[in-house]
């Protein structure tokens, strides 16, 4: 009997604890060359465009077979009613997604080419909504937060003239209540300065 008391109040104690750090980082994936980006904005995310790029041309790549030249040449998310910049540019083809109330994305997941771009992106939703653009070839990518209940908070990564050459994830929760719900200063942080 005590030993169950005993356990008891630890499982008890365990459930009180706070979590360390409310916020993670998924690292980036990609050949990373070119201008880096963090997307900023205040409130929750709740649109998000992503433009691809088409060539319509095969080629053999390597040792995989022949895969389309398609890939990620830029995205924008919106916070609260304002839209950030395009990152990268404005492709041939656009996908866009107006999240609910209450919706959030909880996972950012596709593939890219080791010595290329983005060539997939796809972003789901905790009601199990995703919008998807590119062509799923190469090497696969999966993000998703550490802890429950955190969702998107900023998108950073690399881009050049013809698109996002590489991708990462930040993770946190949402004060909707109050103040101090921007994501520009983890933005300017997360994005080192070329001079």
């Amino acid at each position: 009997m005590f030993l169950i008391l005993v356990v008891t109040m630890f499982l008890a104690g365990c459930l009180a604890l706070p979590i360390k750090d409310p916020y993670s980082y998924s690292s980036a994936v990609g050949q990373g060359g070119g201008t880096p980006f963090a997307s900023y904005g205040e409130g929750r995310i709740t649109g998000v465009r992503v433009w691809e790029t088409n060539n319509n041309y095969y080629y053999y790549y390597y040792y995989y077979n022949y895969n389309s030249n398609n890939y990620i040449s830029g995205f924008q998310l919106r916070y609260g009613n304002t839209w950030s910049p395009v990152f990268g540019n404005e492709g041939s083809v656009k996908q866009v997604m107006e999240l609910f109330n209450d919706e959030a994305i909880v996972e950012v997941s596709g593939k890219y080419n080791p010595s290329d771009y983005i060539c997939y992106l796809v972003l789901t939703t905790n009601m199990g909504r995703t919008l998807s653009a590119g062509m799923p070839n190469q090497v696969s990518f999966n993000f998703y937060p550490t802890n429950m209940g955190n969702e998107l908070r900023i998108l950073s990564g690399r881009f050049n003239g013809a698109g996002i050459t590489s991708i990462g994830a930040h993770w946190g929760l949402v004060d909707m209540e109050g103040a101090g719900n921007s994501t520009l200063e983890t933005a300017l942080e997360t994005v080192t300065p070329i001079f």
